[in-house]
């Protein structure tokens, strides 16, 4: 009776030492990068024994959260710049800003015989909305405008431009049918080197710029084990290889 005692005894002191040792992370996520962080997130709590929390949203309203204190210890923004603001402002921790990933952007029709690959049907204008995300706190939002600028259509589409709040929104209008056509991040249609559905056109990067997607530790975060390992995690070759798969690029 005494072995089956000693080995309960054990085990339960293992699991309690696992337990003790796991951390929470909770995580604001740029809208765009919603399905490789559910993809990515159950793969870093296996490889870590850490929990990741994530919230999902547009870049510009996560750094108004953050600098009104909301409770985010790691942020995944759609650009470059919000990370450089809150490191300037001495919101995060020092040293800890990368890039994890770099984006691009797609013109998203839900019917698979709309769009041929090209801009023809962007030129056309035979469209009664064309959906985007808010610019004003959305990178990709912002890159859409640069590309119908490029193309001088700003003022020719102005009329027919639906914003959503975040690129997730955009794409709802396209997927539901309130807008033809929509600017989305090519992450949200694309899986394992294809289009998941629909038809598209890929905006050449020469008509936007660089939408390079950082990383931060925050402030609330700093002295936190989970928020330290999943910034590794990123870095790694099993979330490279993820976030590839999802037609992003690397740095």
């Amino acid at each position: 009776m005494l072995k089956p005692l000693k080995h309960s005894l054990l085990t339960l002191g293992l699991l309690f030492a696992s337990g003790a040792m796991a951390d929470e992370v909770k995580v604001a996520v740029a809208a765009n990068f919603t399905a490789p962080m559910q993809a990515l997130a159950p793969a870093f709590e296996k490889a870590t024994g850490h929990r990741l929390v994530a919230s999902f949203g547009a870049t510009g309203q996560f750094y108004a959260q953050i600098k009104n204190g909301a409770p985010f210890e790691v942020l995944l923004a759609a650009d470059d710049s919000t990370p450089a603001k809150l490191e300037r402002e001495g919101e995060i921790a020092p040293g800890s800003r990368f890039t994890y990933a770099i984006g691009g952007l797609v013109l998203w029709s839900a019917d698979p015989a709309y769009l041929d690959g090209t801009d023809a049907a962007l030129k056309a204008g035979q469209f009664k909305h064309l959906a985007i995300a808010n610019p004003k706190t959305a990178p990709y939002g912002l890159a859409a405008t640069q590309v119908l600028a490029k193309l001088g259509l700003s003022d020719t589409l102005k009329g027919k431009l639906v914003e959503g709040q975040n690129i997730s929104q955009a794409q709802q209008f396209v997927a539901t049918g309130n807008a033809e056509l929509g600017f989305i991040a090519l992450s949200q249609v694309y899986k394992d080197g294809k289009l998941s559905s629909g038809s598209a056109w890929l905006a050449p990067d020469t008509l936007h710029e660089p939408i390079r997607q950082d990383a931060v530790i925050l402030k609330q975060g700093a002295h936190n084990p989970a928020a330290a390992a999943l910034v590794e995690y990123l870095k790694g070759a099993q979330a490279a290889q993820m976030i590839e798969s999802f037609g992003y690029k690397l740095p």
